[in-house]
């Protein structure tokens, strides 16, 4: 078994230096919603109608903004409304963090059970990114939210070459594989994506404890965000001193607290969570 975990190993990284790793491309009502957003000349109702092409990503827009985190005074009932009340930036967030969902499914029955759960704990870090960002920096929670969700993007080709091989191989060993491989291939499908430069790298920063940088960025939120839902696991991260990492000083957060005890955060995180899973 182990010389098959080597071979899946040695497989992937020579397409990764030989440049023909298949890596996924952003479901194209994404590409299309970051296109109109990221033009200056574009205006809101160019980007309700890329939108309102897709009916499914419309309905989830629209009860979003009617969830506890972003309800306003009223009802948001049409996409104009919604697109409107979030504005550009934060619908092409959104939107994008929404659509990529439909990535996370495979044909095979235990490589599409690992994608959702891949995807379910993606959901899970960008909730507490979300709430990390709005209490304790000045960093859009809309970016934050997104950095947590690509975090584990990496995953995706080599979940992908383990059902197109057809491999059998046990989850510990895959689980092994992928820790290893998914930050390197995470930052090339994230610069494929043409992804902003603060987010670019996250797959491998946010796991650089000894990193040390001027002020907090979205990598701080991140790894923290995966601290956070790990803490209380046999996870070994949680063998590690947390009061050595600099990232919790930059959020000015107490390492040894846990973020699930505070019953208003622990609230807004599980609502955060809910977003993406709408």
């Amino acid at each position: 078994m182990a010389e098959l975990a080597d071979k899946i190993k040695q497989d992937i990284i020579s397409a990764i230096d030989n440049d023909t790793l298949v890596l996924p491309t952003l479901p194209e009502v994404a590409l299309k919603v970051r296109e109109v957003a990221e033009d200056p000349d574009s205006a809101i109702n160019q980007l309700v109608k890329v939108i309102s092409d897709d009916a499914a990503l419309t309905a989830r827009l629209i009860r979003v903004c009617n969830s506890p985190l972003l309800r306003g005074a009223r009802e948001i009932d049409n996409l104009n409304m919604a697109v409107s009340r979030l504005g550009m930036t934060y619908t092409c967030n959104l939107a994008t963090s929404l659509a990529m969902e439909q990535m996370f499914q495979a044909t095979s029955e235990m490589i599409d059970k690992r994608m959702r759960e891949v995807w379910q704990q993606s959901t899970e870090i960008a909730g507490i990114c979300h709430v990390l960002a709005t209490h304790y920096t000045k960093l859009k929670s809309d970016q934050a939210t997104l950095a947590g969700l690509v975090l584990q993007i990496g995953a995706l080709p080599i979940l992908k070459y383990v059902e197109d091989n057809e491999i059998q191989i046990n989850s510990v060993m895959l689980d092994n594989i992928i820790d290893e491989l998914h930050p390197i291939i995470g930052c090339k499908i994230l610069e494929k994506w043409d992804f902003p430069a603060e987010l670019k790298n996250i797959p491998k920063d946010s796991r650089d404890f000894t990193r040390s940088v001027a002020q907090v960025d979205y990598a701080d939120i991140v790894m923290v965000a995966k601290l956070q839902l790990l803490a209380g696991t046999d996870h070994p991260y949680n063998e590690m001193d947390w009061t050595t990492i600099s990232a919790f000083s930059r959020l000015g957060l107490d390492p040894e607290i846990d973020m699930n005890e505070a019953e208003d955060l622990s609230a807004e995180m599980e609502a955060a969570m809910t977003l993406l899973n709408a």
